[in-house]
């Protein structure tokens, strides 16, 4: 695991984290199964990592929005032992999660965690487009087992599809999804097919990365108290 702290900028380094990045993997000569990239991953790298490690199991990027463009949908096709993927304030477009469902059979944890101000609200766009990345999961990762979509700007349909094209799921992440509202029916089916649930009014407390609050500050105000 590399990562740049949040503070430090770039002229304040002496050292290329990319650059780092590339001997460590040429040095597990294939053998690599689980690398964490914060605040620095881009296309080039990424390819470069996915080319050189056929045994990846473990996928973490943080903090990369707008560096990774097509570069994530062709890394994951050549990572065909992928079980985790997580990305944390980083792109990934319908397309991508299609090759997930293509070139990853064996994906049982995925997070897509996304800072409110990505969208979340009523000015980014109707259901449909609200729904793309829900729809894009329950039709291309039915295998999935633990699924973390905090600040998602799904609705309630996403939400139902999921649970109908994921049939499998042990834990459901729904912090800040502002648009889900869980009536009866929902809850009822949520409680009845999911182990381990955090709602969308759950704290932030323990997560490792920080998330601006979205909608009613006042609203938000009790949850992120004790983050």
């Amino acid at each position: 695991m590399v990562k740049k702290p949040p503070w430090l900028e770039p002229s304040d380094m002496d050292y290329d984290l990319g650059e780092m990045c590339r001997h460590a993997v040429d040095r597990s000569q294939g053998e690599l199964v689980d690398i964490n990239l914060e605040y620095f991953a881009t296309d080039k790298l990424l390819s470069y990592v996915a080319e050189r490690s056929g045994k990846l199991k473990r996928l973490s990027i943080a903090c990369c929005y707008g560096m990774l463009c097509d570069g994530s949908v062709e890394a994951v096709q050549k990572l065909p032992l992928l079980e985790e993927l997580s990305l944390t304030h980083t792109d990934i477009t319908t397309e991508g999660i299609e090759a997930l469902g293509r070139s990853c059979p064996r994906l049982t944890s995925f997070k897509l965690n996304n800072s409110c101000y990505m969208g979340s609200g009523d000015d980014f766009g109707e259901g449909d487009f609200r729904n793309e990345e829900a729809l894009a999961i329950a039709k291309n990762l039915p295998a999935l087992q633990n699924l973390q979509l905090i600040g998602n700007t799904m609705t309630n349909e996403g939400l139902l599809a999921i649970l109908d094209g994921c049939p499998h799921p042990v834990s459901l992440d729904l912090r800040l999804c502002k648009n889900v509202s869980l009536n009866e029916v929902l809850s009822s089916r949520i409680s009845g097919q999911i182990k381990d649930v955090k709602h969308p009014g759950n704290s932030l407390k323990g997560f490792e990365f920080s998330f601006d609050t979205c909608g009613d500050e006042d609203e938000m105000s009790d949850d992120m108290s004790d983050y």
